[in-house]
């Protein structure tokens, strides 16, 4: 099955990053029992890291974008928690947290980027609870960031 699920990936035209390290004082995930608690993931694309203010400087379908390199780059820390075995992952949570307008309030639109593709790649264990934040900043202004909490089979 993970070979199914980066199958999936490779035809979708996708790949996982490596594992980001954490930028401050903290661990990039925790594991206690077969729960893995993933740190907020930012989204970095090919060009890098996407900046801006939803409803400002991005739309709704340029955050979607941003919240799938997020998923991807949490993708990776489950992969890594996982011992690089993606089968073992069941998605359980995601909480995206959009940098956004006062007046933005597409934050599911944007955060959908990322439950989508969750979805699309990990099929039923990639259906999950989730929560839709808009917040008024985020450090060096990143356009979302996405935390997430799995369970692992075995």
């Amino acid at each position: 099955m993970s070979n199914a699920i980066e199958n999936r990936l490779a035809e979708l035209g996708l790949t996982l990053p490596d594992a980001p390290a954490p930028a401050a004082n903290y661990v990039p995930f925790v594991k206690t029992g077969n729960q893995v608690y993933v740190s907020g993931q930012l989204p970095t694309g090919p060009d890098g890291l996407i900046k801006g203010k939803l409803g400002d400087d991005l739309d709704a379908d340029a955050g979607a974008e941003a919240a799938k390199y997020c998923a991807l780059a949490l993708l990776s820390q489950a992969r890594k928690a996982a011992d690089g075995d993606l089968s073992r992952v069941r998605l359980l949570k995601l909480v995206g947290f959009v940098n956004s307008t006062a007046d933005f309030g597409d934050q599911p639109k944007v955060v959908n980027g990322a439950s989508d593709l969750m979805v699309e790649v990990m099929g039923e264990n990639g259906r999950h609870a989730r929560s839709a934040i808009g917040v008024a900043g985020l450090p060096m202004n990143f356009a979302m960031e996405i935390e997430g909490e799995v369970l692992l089979a075995g």
